[in-house]
C-alpha cells in the first residue's frame, strides 16, 4: 500500500509515532505466561514510556506478577492504531512492546526492553532511549475528532484537496477519505476497486496545536484552488468514464 507521492513527504519518526499510538490507544492485549488478556481503558503512560496497567484482582496477569520469581514476569503488549474514519484496512499501525511487569501499589508497571512499530511500509525496531525521550504528536489527542469532522462535515474540502494529488495517484479512484493527520501533514486514503493507496499532503510548517492546524489546512485549500493544480478527483473520474 502507498503511492509514490507519499515517499518524499515529511512525517513523524517511528519513536514519535509509537508514543502517539500509545498515548491514544484505548485498549491493549497482553500475552504473558502463555495466557492472553485484553484490557480496555486500563492503561496510562508515564513520561518515559512505561505503561501503567490497572488490572482486576482476579486477573491472571496480576497473579503472575505477584507469584513470579523477582516479581517480574515477562510479557508482550500489543496496541493497534485504527483510523477513526471508516476505510478499508482501518488498522494504520501496530505497536508491540516486550518487557517486564512489576507490581506497584494497585497497578502493574511495564518496563519495555524492546519496542517494534509495524506500519504499512514495514516493521521498525525503535531504540529504547529514543522511545523514552520521544513525545506524542501534539495533535494526537484531537486527531479522531478532527478527521471525522473533516470527512462528515466537509467532504467538499476533501474533494478540493485531491487537486493537490498527482493525477497518476488518482487513477481508478472510487473514493478519497482523510486517513491521518499530525503536525507535519494530512494523509489521504485513495480507495480503488482492487487496491488502495495513501498520499501525504505536507504542511508548509509543523502545527503545534489545533489553531495552527486550521491555518495549515487553509493554506492547503488555497493551494488547491490555484489554477496550476492538477485536475480534481471529480474530473479524473469523468475522464475515466469516457
Amino acid at each position: 500500500m502507498g503511492d509514490e507521492q507519499a515517499a518524499w513527504a515529511a512525517g513523524p519518526g517511528a519513536a514519535e509515532q509509537a508514543r502517539s499510538l500509545l498515548a491514544v490507544a484505548w485498549s491493549c492485549t497482553v500475552t504473558a505466561d502463555g495466557g492472553r488478556e485484553e484490557f480496555v481503558g486500563a492503561h496510562t503512560v508515564a513520561d518515559d514510556g512505561r505503561v501503567l496497567l490497572h488490572v482486576p484482582e482476579d486477573s491472571a496477569l496480576l497473579t503472575a506478577a505477584v507469584c513470579a520469581p523477582r516479581g517480574e514476569p515477562s510479557a508482550v503488549l500489543e496496541f493497534a492504531d485504527a483510523a477513526p474514519v471508516p476505510v478499508r484496512g482501518r488498522i494504520r499501525a501496530r505497536l508491540w512492546m516486550a518487557g517486564w511487569f512489576a507490581p506497584a501499589d494497585e497497578r502493574l508497571v511495564f518496563r519495555p526492553t524492546r519496542v517494534v512499530l509495524r506500519r504499512p511500509s514495514g516493521a521498525v525496531a525503535v531504540g529504547l532511549d529514543e522511545f523514552a525521550a520521544a513525545r506524542p504528536d501534539p495533535l494526537a489527542g484531537a486527531e479522531a475528532r478532527l478527521l471525522t469532522h473533516l470527512a462528515d462535515a466537509h467532504p467538499d474540502a476533501v474533494e478540493r484537496l485531491t487537486r493537490l494529488v498527482e493525477p497518476e495517484s488518482l487513477h481508478a479512484a472510487t473514493r478519497v477519505q482523510p486517513l491521518a493527520v499530525d503536525r507535519h501533514g494530512l494523509t489521504l486514503r485513495i480507495e480503488r476497486t482492487r487496491a488502495d493507496g495513501d498520499v501525504r499532503l505536507t504542511f508548509h510548517a509543523p502545527a503545534d496545536d489545533v489553531a495552527e492546524l486550521t491555518e495549515r489546512m487553509h493554506v492547503l485549500l488555497a493551494q488547491a484552488a490555484a489554477p496550476s493544480c492538477p485536475r480534481s478527483l471529480q474530473r479524473q473520474r469523468a475522464d475515466g468514464d469516457r
